[in-house]
């Protein structure tokens, strides 16, 4: 009997000491193609910004907030699973910071390009050729346009055909604006006429597409912002409520008909998220 009570206790050690390696590793290889995957994704987007860390320490500085955050969460909320939460949250939060920052410098650099190029079409007007034009401009200019435009001038002293250097730009900043002046300076380069009107005419179209679109978002501020609101007032109250009566609320997470009506309030809140975006939307 004692011998028996000994062999399960073995096995049973040996069970948990296996397992417990098993975890370790799945781990310890999860965190390394997180890190690698993390690096890589940084130095290229980044690049793209033409913002130049070293991702190492962005990986190192990123980790310290999501365990400082998940801690600090853990330590107010006494809930682990709301912290492991908050830390899977913060771990996909790079690609989120990453595509609002390229949104950001798209939206400035396309607010930029009428006034630059207008003031190429100026100096070729004034007898300069196209890359001292350019050249001009970006000294004069400043943020994307200036960065973009001075990576084009660099290409093409590389011995990079103009064309290529034009798509080149184009890739980094997909626009439907820049498409416009691409196609239009290709035009104007393979026809022969008047790039400088070519120009004038394209900074005209784009700066009065930039006041449209301006004008729709004014109009669709207030369906955006009910929409937020719509989404958000649920929780609100839901917080509130579990405030006041947490008794009542407790029904609503631990039991088998609280989490389906936690789902289908998920599933409308989204659906009606989604509706009122596709609504308020309107492409120019």
């Amino acid at each position: 009997m004692a011998f028996n009570i000994v062999l399960i206790a073995f096995l049973l050690a040996v069970s948990v000491f296996v397992f417990s390696v098993i975890i370790y590793r799945l781990f310890t290889q999860a965190a390394l193609q997180y890190e690698a995957q993390f690096k890589e994704n940084a130095e290229t987007n980044l690049a793209d910004l033409f913002i130049f860390i070293d991702p190492a320490r962005l990986f190192v500085f990123a980790l310290g907030i999501m365990a400082v955050s998940s801690l600090i969460v853990w330590l107010f909320s006494g809930n682990l699973l709301i912290s492991l939460i908050v830390a899977a949250f913060l771990a996909s939060s790079p690609k989120i910071i990453y595509s609002l920052l390229y949104s950001r410098r798209e939206k400035e650099f396309n607010y930029a390009l009428p006034d630059a190029l207008a003031s190429i079409a100026s100096m070729l007007r004034a007898g300069s050729n196209l890359s001292s034009a350019m050249d001009l401009m970006v000294q004069e200019s400043s943020g994307p346009i200036r960065q973009e435009f001075g990576l084009l001038l660099r290409e093409t002293k590389m011995g990079v055909d103009f064309n290529d250097s034009l798509d080149n730009m184009l890739e980094r900043v997909p626009s439907d604006e820049l498409q416009m002046t691409v196609a239009g300076m290709k035009i104007a380069r393979d026809v022969g006429g008047s790039l400088a009107e070519v120009l004038e005419r394209l900074s005209d179209t784009i700066r009065r597409k930039l006041e449209i679109e301006g004008k729709i978002k004014a109009l669709t501020a207030m369906g955006k912002a009910q929409g937020f609101v719509m989404a958000v007032l649920p929780f609100c109250v839901g917080f509130a409520i579990a405030q006041i009566e947490p008794e009542a609320m407790d029904k609503l997470f631990t039991t088998y008909m609280g989490w389906g009506a936690c789902a289908l309030i998920m599933v409308m809140e989204g659906m009606g998220f989604w509706f009122i975006k596709k609504i308020v939307t309107i492409d120019v």
